[in-house]
This record gives structure tokens, sequence and C-alpha cells, in this order.
């Protein structure tokens, strides 16, 4: 059978660094170019050490991708550039999955007041398909525009699931408390990332209004038709990668561990990429892998659901999931190309 021809914009940032790692041995696609304006000309490894005798693919400039004929097109591009994109190529030419956030809200108006910045491809906005695949995956096989998950909201929203699927808690009050590695602020250094401010600290940031928040109350709103609030919190960890995300939420009916724990096996039982935990999960199990890992009690003292969760924010987070995304539009089985086993120690 014929591989599926693809590209990616933006290859030398962490998650396009991160999908080139995953596709060069992915069976059922060939890597047609990769891009880099700052970079243009220079071989892939030169820029990635850790890709030296695997690939040496040069990086061509985003003007030249016109001369390749391509299936996909991965855009692994800051807010703000990936709708530039869109709006120039459109979507008839190849299907695009977007891992930044500028198609992952609902409209122009929420986008505009959460990233204080113009949306210059609005009439997309109804082609956008949100790529989670666990709660989209129907609308995902047949889409031309992906809107890849943020890190943060695939680490609250997924452990959520099975909570505001079946109407478990109220739709308002939800807490998300989440601590993120380093990477999820991207590879361009900035004062906050500096070893010796970040190295033996813990701070937590953008309170009351990142980004993230909207994205978050959409898709539970989505779920539950109701208007639902999202107190989210975000962490920087001194670590390279990984997320630990915690949720509480207030149930609506009598409510017991034991219910909590059934609800959750039952929900993600035929779930390839999120496993179910008895206790409380670890960055380490996850690190380097598409998983999701979850824990979910019940505290009757507080009356409060507790979840816990644990992904790789450049896998599951991005690259993974986009991965996941592409397996499903072209057809193929959920988890090609997604088997790593997590790195531990």
């Amino acid at each position: 059978m014929a591989k599926y021809k693809i590209g990616i914009v933006g290859a030398t940032g962490y998650t396009g660094s991160e999908l080139l790692r995953l596709l060069i041995h992915h069976p059922d696609v060939t890597i047609e170019f990769i891009t880099s304006e700052s970079q243009t000309g220079k071989k892939v490894s030169e820029i990635h050490p850790h890709l030296m005798d695997i690939s040496d693919m040069k990086l061509e400039s985003v003007k030249n991708i016109d001369n390749f004929d391509v299936d996909l097109v991965f855009l692994a591009l800051p807010h703000g550039v990936s709708m530039s994109f869109v709006k120039e190529h459109g979507l008839n030419k190849f299907i695009t999955i977007d891992l930044s956030g500028d198609f992952r809200l609902p409209s122009k108006e929420v986008y505009e007041k959460w990233y204080k910045k113009k949306h210059s491809a609005e009439i997309y906005f109804k082609n956008s398909v949100y790529g989670m695949p666990e709660l989209y995956r129907d609308k995902i096989r047949n889409a031309r525009l992906i809107a890849n998950p943020g890190c943060y909201p695939t680490s609250a929203i997924l452990p959520l699931t099975p909570l505001i699927k079946y109407d478990y808690i109220e739709s308002n009050g939800i807490v998300v408390d989440a601590k993120s590695g380093v990477t999820g602020a991207g590879a361009k250094a900035k004062p906050g990332t500096h070893f010796p401010d970040l190295f033996g600290n813990f701070s937590a940031y953008s309170l009351l209004n990142h980004r993230h928040t909207p994205e978050i109350e959409s898709v539970i709103q989505e779920y539950t038709n109701l208007q639902t609030e999202v107190l989210f919190t975000p962490h920087l960890l001194p670590i390279d990668r990984g997320i630990l995300t915690t949720t509480y939420s207030t149930p609506k009916k009598p409510m017991s561990v034991e219910l909590v724990e059934e609800l959750y096996y039952s929900v993600f039982e035929k779930e390839h990429f999120v496993r179910v935990f008895d206790s409380s999960p670890s960055l380490k199990n996850v690190r380097g892998s598409n998983y999701c890992d979850v824990h979910a009690t019940y505290d009757p003292r507080t009356n409060k659901i507790i979840t816990v969760s644990a992904i790789d924010n450049l896998m599951k987070g991005a690259a993974g999931q986009a991965v996941q995304n592409m397996n499903i539009i072209f057809g193929l089985i959920e988890s090609t190309g997604l088997e790593q086993i997590p790195l531990n120690p």
C-alpha cells in the first residue's frame, strides 16, 4: 500500500522535533518536507544532534512547500502564526493538524479576549475539529482541520471526561491544579525558564487569566450544555517534561469511592492511551510515551471527587496526540507509531 505523504511546518521547536522523532519510523507515512525560517538550508541533525545518522533532512522555507505534494501537514508554529498559514493555503490541498491554539476555541471573540491578539482566519473556526480522540473520534475521521488540544487541557479534560459525560458533577466550581515541566513554555529562552531561576524552584503563574482556561471550559460546556466555570492554576516544575494535574469537583448525586472507581474503569476500558490506576500516578511512568495515567477517588468528608492525571506534555500533550489524530484520519490503527514504552527511571 502506498504511504501517506506528510510535512512538518516548524520542525526545530520542541513539538516539531518530537513529531519528527515519531514519524521517521512510522510505517505508513513518508516525510516529504520539514521547515524552519531561521534555519533554512541546514540539516535538522545540526539543530537537533539526537537525530544524527537518523535523519539528515534539510530544512526548507515554508515558502517552498508548494513544490511538494502532500496529504497532511502538521503546524508546529506559535500562536498567531498558524492562522496565517491556514488562511494562505486553505484546506483543499492537504489536511492540516494545528498544534497551536489558533483554532481550539469556539469563536474569534473568545480567542481575542484570551490571547490578546486579532484572529485573521475567522471563517475556519467552523471547519475546525477539536483533536481529542477519546471525545471526538467520529468527527476527527473526516476533518480537514484539526485543532490539536493544549497540553494542560488534555491533562484536565481527559480525567474529567467520565464525570461530565455521565453528568456526575456540577459544571461550575471545578478546580484544576496543574504542574508542568519547562518544555511546555517552548524552546525559546525566557527569563522565567532561565536555569538559575528554575532549578530548585517551584512557582505558580498566569493566575486567573491563563489562555487554556476557556479551552477547558468550552469542551465541558459542549458536553453538559450548561454554563461552566473552571478555576485553573498552572505551576512550573523544575523538570524538562511532564504534567501532573489534580482536579476537584462536586458531585450532583450520592457518591462513593467504589462508584467512582467503577465508572473510570468502565469508561476507559477500551482506550489504548488512557490507563486507570488504583493510586496516584507519577510523571516518570509516562515519560516519552503517549499515555495519560489517571486516578480518581471520592472524599466523603468534603464531598469532592478528586482526579489525578499524568502525561508527557510533548507526547499526549502535543506531538503524540497529533500523530494519534493523523492515524484516525488515515484509517490506520490508532496506536501505530505510538507504542513507545515510557522511560523509567
